[in-house]
């Protein structure tokens, strides 16, 4: 039986935006815990010219969504704005899920040419295979990762398993 592209991003993206969810639970309970105001938490970085917290969370989620949506021949919801707030990043993660959800796997095409834009410049990748494994994926495990290690470095009680879910 030959593995989908649904089923090696669809159900990964999923779990880890459940566990960033969590995450993004136990920081909003450490900020009140400690009478923290969560946006020191939510901006940020781990230095200068990284994205702070809750530009990863954003890019996360662009990940999730374009990689999904694109080898699918769908459009996807864009994510607007600078929402810095707990809450926001809450509500576009739960979105997020929520369009996961509605992914046809038999419409995803691994032949599909795929072009996007990033960082201004548009890059096309000759499959849908390819962007998914070696641009979405990445990126999307990229982003997830240095959210998480900004908790975590900001002493929110996180382990493995609140990152892997």
């Amino acid at each position: 039986m030959a593995v989908t592209m649904h089923q090696i991003s669809v159900p990964v993206f999923e779990r880890l935006l459940k566990a960033l969810s969590g995450c993004l639970d136990k920081a909003t309970a450490h900020a009140e815990a400690h009478k923290i105001d969560p946006e020191v938490l939510t901006t940020y970085r781990l230095f200068p010219d990284m994205f702070p917290f809750w530009r990863q969370v954003h890019q996360a989620n662009l990940h999730a969504r374009r990689g999904s949506a694109l080898p699918a021949g769908m459009d996807f919801p864009k994510i607007d704005g600078a929402d810095t707030a707990m809450p926001q990043l809450q509500a576009m993660t739960a979105a997020t899920l929520d369009f996961l959800g509605k992914i046809d796997p038999a419409a995803m095409d691994d032949s599909r040419e795929v072009t996007i834009i990033a960082g201004g410049n548009e890059r096309t990748f000759p499959t849908a295979l390819d962007y998914l494994l070696t641009h979405a994926m990445p990126n999307f495990y990229f982003h997830t990762t240095t959210a998480y290690d900004i908790l975590r470095h900001n002493g929110i009680e996180l382990g493995k398993r609140d990152f892997i879910g």
